[in-house]
């Protein structure tokens, strides 16, 4: 026997609305990130095997900056705000 009692009286809940984003980021970085470094460790060795130690140098300068713009994403929003308190702009 059901005890109507113990039924939920409010109404169902509709479900949201959009396609539920939260963790995508974190989700494609984790997907992405062993692939980046395979590329560059491809392309580090090619440039070493073929001696372009400039290249290599120009190379790695390069992909220290993506990586980490790339693992560290709220570092553009930190550096910007170093920078406009250093010259003594204050934004609201």
């Amino acid at each position: 026997m059901i005890d109507l009692a113990q039924q939920p009286t409010g109404q169902p809940t509709a479900p949201p609305a959009g396609v539920d984003t939260e963790g995508l980021a974190d989700f494609l970085r984790q997907f992405f990130a062993p692939l980046f470094l395979v590329i560059v460790s491809v392309v580090a060795l090619f440039f070493l095997f073929t001696r372009e130690i400039t290249r290599f140098v120009q190379f790695i300068i390069l992909a220290i900056a993506i990586g980490v713009i790339f693992y560290v994403p709220n570092i553009i929003e930190v550096t910007a705000k170093a920078i406009a308190g250093a010259l003594g702009i204050t934004g609201g």
